[in-house]
């Protein structure tokens, strides 16, 4: 069983529609696509389950209360990462009931969180210390480190030794040394590999998994997190959600059968349901040779202020150039952005953000447009804003009839520096 070679989909804007979305609303412009998100939403909802399933989007991938409210309305919860973003989400009317709370900060107001009824998950010893001192007659759930992980990069792994979420899984009597000072009832486990998906890895953490589960007499959810690898360039790869679930599915299936526990499951995709649901809209407002030996250079209106992937990951993204007057013409480019900083590459060597990688695409000239792919997830959410004092770019949603949807507006620059003293 492996993860599938993906053709990634192609680029959802027309050459027509990009200019109009210009015209508009201006460049750079993040661009949403309603199919798209409802597509990926109706896949993980389907993805394989024995006793019950909740899918959770991971909401650090993009926070819209557009795009929250959307994916609730789909029977999609919500997976947090902060406070804030438990609160941000009640904030776009989501109730409490449907958030879990995993983040690598304590909240001071776990008690007031958990009386609303967020689902918390202790993420280190001290975490649930802290948790069984606020609120120990509320149950909660556990965050395990596997000792296994899985994902594109170091960076993106998050399960082993080399990464700081959860609680190793060798320190299972301390856990139990707090649980019964404080008579703590866990109820949910927790797990997350990373975002490489391997399914082989995966199936390995899910019995280890339910072996966990085994030791808690009252958990009745395993939560085994998201991650799911979406292919957004040619010879990357895609999980299949019904390859890698179906055998998961069996364990749960095959741990009933042995325990009478009928166990409910969680996934929490983010990078799955976003990633080629959106773009980012740009212009070529400049452009530079180094020479013979050198490179073209297409300087865009973006970058790392719209899409940090690319220098934090040497991330690969789709890039179109779509003229203003059509030719066939092509040439390679490295496209960089528009920040002072030598690190605003767009076309970085795959998973190596040192290294530059000209991108095949039609000729382009001064006023043409930029359309890059595969930006949906940790793009908007995780871009350096206001770096060089760029105003945030703002975000449309193209609807299934054709017609576009502000969901937020450019910023302006007085609301850049309107906080400082």
């Amino acid at each position: 069983m492996d993860i599938e070679k993906d053709t990634p989909p192609k680029i959802f804007l027309s050459r027509q529609k990009a200019f109009e979305i210009a015209e508009k609303f201006g460049t750079p412009c993040y661009v949403y696509s309603r199919s798209a998100l409802e597509e990926q939403a109706r896949k993980a909802l389907a993805f394989p389950n024995a006793f019950g399933l909740t899918v959770r989007y991971a909401m650090k991938a993009a926070s819209n209360r557009s795009i929250l409210k959307f994916f609730d309305s789909l029977g999609i919860h919500i997976d947090a990462s902060s406070s804030y973003e438990v609160k941000r989400a009640m904030a776009a009317g989501i109730a409490p009931q449907k958030i879990s709370l995993s983040s690598q900060q304590m909240p001071d107001d776990i008690a007031e969180m958990a009386k609303m009824g967020i689902k918390f998950n202790a993420c280190s010893l001290h975490q649930l210390e802290c948790y069984a001192k606020a609120c120990p007659e509320i149950p909660l759930g556990v965050r395990i480190n596997p000792g296994l992980g899985s994902g594109g990069t170091n960076r993106t792994n998050v399960g082993g030794p080399a990464s700081s979420f959860g609680i190793w899984h060798e320190f299972f009597p301390q856990i139990d040394e707090i649980v019964n000072r404080y008579s703590l009832k866990i109820t949910r486990i927790h797990t997350h590999i990373g975002s490489g998906s391997d399914p082989a890895v995966w199936q390995k953490v899910a019995k280890m998994s339910m072996d966990t589960v085994e030791r808690f007499k009252d958990v009745d959810t395993l939560d085994m997190g998201g991650g799911f690898k979406v292919a957004r360039v040619e010879g990357e790869k895609s999980t299949d959600l019904q390859q890698i679930g179906l055998p998961v599915a069996k364990v749960v299936e095959d741990f009933a059968k042995r325990t009478g526990r009928r166990i409910h499951f969680e996934i929490e995709p983010g990078t799955f349901l976003l990633a080629n649901s959106a773009c980012v809209l740009c212009s070529v407002q400049d452009m530079c040779s180094t020479g013979a030996e050198g490179y073209e250079f297409i300087k865009t209106d973006s970058g790392m202020t719209d899409i940090l992937r690319p220098s934090l990951y040497g991330a690969q993204h789709p890039i179109e150039i779509m003229q203003k007057v059509p030719t066939d013409e092509t040439q390679s480019y490295i496209f960089c952005g528009h920040c002072c900083e030598s690190g605003d590459i767009l076309t970085p060597a795959p998973a190596d953000p040192e290294a530059l990688s000209p991108r095949l695409t039609k000729r382009a000239q001064i006023g043409d447009l930029c359309v890059i792919g595969g930006a949906g997830a940790y793009c908007s959410a995780m871009a350096t804003k206001n770096y060089n004092s760029y105003p945030a770019s703002p975000e449309v949603m193209l609807e299934k009839d054709g017609s576009l949807t502000l969901i937020r507006r450019r910023q302006s620059l007085e609301s850049v520096f309107e906080d400082e003293i």
